[in-house]
């Protein structure tokens, strides 16, 4: 599997998701790069939105990862599955993707969106979380790689005041 965060992004930005990215390619739009070999994303939950990101995962084959989904009668292409779920790690046509409801730190997410900026990944425009809003749900995860991400994002953002 070839990982293709272009092809995801334009994926979803073609079925017009409205989500945000909130991992790794968050961390690079905010000023740190560094490498991932996924893209995480929240989005807003309601029954349109999450017609449009089932599209979305269907036309790039997304199956969850590690599990046998067919013995667990979980299917992340079916709307009204992605709405009652906390979190859905998947593999895709075009690399891992993980679509996660319940972000530790996060605020709602009208209030995420509010704040969030648009950054450039590979040519491809993608919705980002705002720069306080990534330091909080890092800080909360609690994470190693997470809390190295929030030590070198301040350490950039300090240098650039």
């Amino acid at each position: 599997m070839t990982f293709d965060p272009s092809r995801i992004f334009e994926t979803l930005d073609r079925h017009c998701v409205d989500y945000l990215t909130i991992g790794a390619w968050a961390v690079i739009a905010h000023g740190y790069v560094r490498a991932t070999a996924d893209i995480d994303f929240v989005a807003k939950i309601d029954e349109q939105n999450m017609e449009r990101l089932a599209a979305a995962l269907s036309e790039l084959n997304a199956r969850l990862r590690g599990v046998d989904a067919d013995k667990l009668d979980i299917d992340p292409t079916d709307p009204q599955v992605l709405i009652s779920g906390a979190s859905f790690t998947m593999d895709t046509d075009a690399g891992p993707l993980d679509f996660l409801n319940d972000v530790p730190g996060a605020a709602a997410y009208d209030e995420m969106r509010s704040r969030a900026r648009q950054a450039n990944a590979g040519g491809t425009t993608v919705w980002v979380v705002g720069y306080e809003d990534l330091i909080r749900m890092k800080v909360a995860s609690g994470r190693e790689q997470d809390l190295l991400d929030v030590h070198q994002l301040r350490d950039r953002h300090s240098a650039q005041d």
